[in-house]
């Protein structure tokens, strides 16, 4: 017996697509020299890196006279969730062309081939243990390293106090942009590192620039987070999946937002 359904085969470029006439279709990972599909990769993952679409959707938020901090010099709940939700759709958006343009299966890549439900239940058994291991790595940073733990009251963690909306509108967040978007890019990126020296390389590189993109709560919790991210993708790469990420992911999220509504930051 196996949890795997027929496959859905990322798609091949046709015969001599590396040499299309003018006007056909070109699949630019799948033909031409090695350095060029090295370059291509480097590009899409800097392009759905998070940081070009974000630095866009704030410079037109800021221009049409949206402040991205309070008054008293927190961050704006509603400008980052604001934010957040359209670089998500800007940068699902994005990853599918980019799929698409070199002729790969969407289903393929974030799919797979295993039973959806099994994937869910795989996510979700695995909130817990991760939780545990969340509290284990971050007491022991701060205990052997408190010099580490920089930054007193999380400011991300701060949004989701307030009230119960404020925890809502951050725990739809932590879901949509956390456990969705954030699971759909890591597949994404790390399918470009099969040119850049494969899963082992893309697994370090991605897991130490997420610990890095939260460097804003504190290094203790960017050591943390980029932790995570390394366990998020090599359960990804061990089912081909994006579910059970996903699904861990949200899950994780959805309880910290929820201890930070009810016992604070």
């Amino acid at each position: 017996m196996t949890d795997e359904i027929p496959p859905d085969p990322i798609a091949l470029p046709p015969e001599g697509a590396g040499h299309a006439a003018s006007g056909a279709a070109v699949y630019p990972l799948a033909g031409g020299s090695l350095a060029q599909r090295r370059a291509i990769a480097v590009a899409e993952l800097i392009l759905c890196s998070s940081v070009p679409t974000q630095v866009l959707l704030q410079a037109i938020l800021v221009g049409l006279g949206w402040r991205p901090v309070t008054t008293g010099g927190g961050f704006s709940l509603s400008f980052v969730v604001t934010m957040s939700l359209l670089d998500t759709v800007l940068l699902i958006a994005l990853m599918i062309i980019l799929t698409r343009a070199h002729g790969e299966s969407l289903s393929a890549l974030w799919l797979g081939r295993r039973v959806v439900w099994k994937e869910v239940l795989l996510g979700l058994s695995l909130v817990p243990p991760i939780f545990v291991m969340v509290v284990i790595i971050l007491n022991t940073v701060r205990l052997f390293a408190p010099v580490l733990h920089n930054v007193e009251t999380n400011p991300l963690e701060q949004m989701a106090t307030g009230g119960l909306i404020n925890a809502a509108a951050f725990g739809v967040l932590g879901i949509l942009a956390g456990g969705v978007r954030e699971e759909l890019q890591r597949a994404f990126m790390l399918r470009r590192f099969e040119y850049l020296g494969g899963d082992d390389v893309g697994v370090v590189v991605l897991s130490i620039a997420f610990g890095i993109g939260h460097w804003v709560q504190g290094w203790d919790a960017a050591i943390t987070t980029g932790t995570l991210g390394a366990v998020w993708a090599m359960l990804y790469l061990w089912r081909r999946s994006s579910i059970a990420p996903i699904v861990s992911h949200a899950g994780f999220n959805s309880i910290e937002v929820l201890r930070i509504a009810i016992v604070g930051s």
